[in-house]
């Protein structure tokens, strides 16, 4: 079996007894152990196991909560993330993104954009205005996420299935991106994931 589907199969086995866990099991286990079935793809140390899966070791708390609870009511969709949520109450969901903001942000080495590519990207995000909701510096707050130090190819993804409208849980973001091109979507998530996290490994 080829490296990439045996890596594949091992999410998919993890996955699948982390469902397990949470449906029969969920009234036995602690939020610990409820967030042990995130580390199958986001990483035991907060280092997610693909590049287009996200850290969410340190990010924001509001946000972590409304995804989850975006996931469990179907507006926003994955084929991991979806039946994984759809068990969690709102007491769960709440437990987890407390959990995870509080833990320090992974250092995933990403280097710093080129000067061109750091120039493309802060025209294109000033033209749109990222930062009157993601903060300066990307860093994000409460509900906005930080974008700061996150996985490069997550971000691009991320931007790209809001541009065609196949990620649908934020109208306001499918709006800005379709405003923006492709080139520049790219720039900004090379920017993105070069900046530091400010305040420390968590900024906090």
């Amino acid at each position: 079996m080829p490296p990439s589907s045996a890596r594949a199969s091992s999410i998919l086995a993890a996955v699948t007894s982390g469902l397990v866990l949470l449906g029969s099991q969920a009234f036995a286990q602690t939020i610990e152990e409820k967030a042990q079935v995130c580390s199958a793809c986001h990483g035991e140390a907060g280092i997610p196991q693909e590049k287009t899966t996200p850290v969410i070791w340190g990010q924001n708390e509001g946000y972590l909560y409304l995804q989850l609870r975006d996931f469990n009511k179907g507006s926003r969709k994955n084929e991991q993330m979806s039946p994984i949520a759809a068990d969690l109450s709102k007491d769960d969901m709440k437990a987890l993104a407390a959990y995870f903001t509080k833990l320090a942000w992974p250092n995933l080495q990403q280097p710093s954009a080129a000067k061109d590519v750091s120039t493309k990207a802060l025209t294109a995000v000033g033209s749109i205005g990222c930062p009157s909701c993601h903060l300066d510096q990307l860093q994000g707050d409460g509900t906005t996420a930080r974008l700061a130090g996150q996985q490069s190819a997550y971000l691009k993804q991320t931007m790209l299935a809001f541009r065609d409208g196949s990620r649908g849980n934020n109208p306001g973001m499918s709006d800005l991106m379709k405003a923006i091109s492709p080139e520049d979507i790219d720039a900004i998530s090379q920017y993105a994931a070069g900046l530091q996290i400010l305040g420390g490994s968590n900024g906090r």
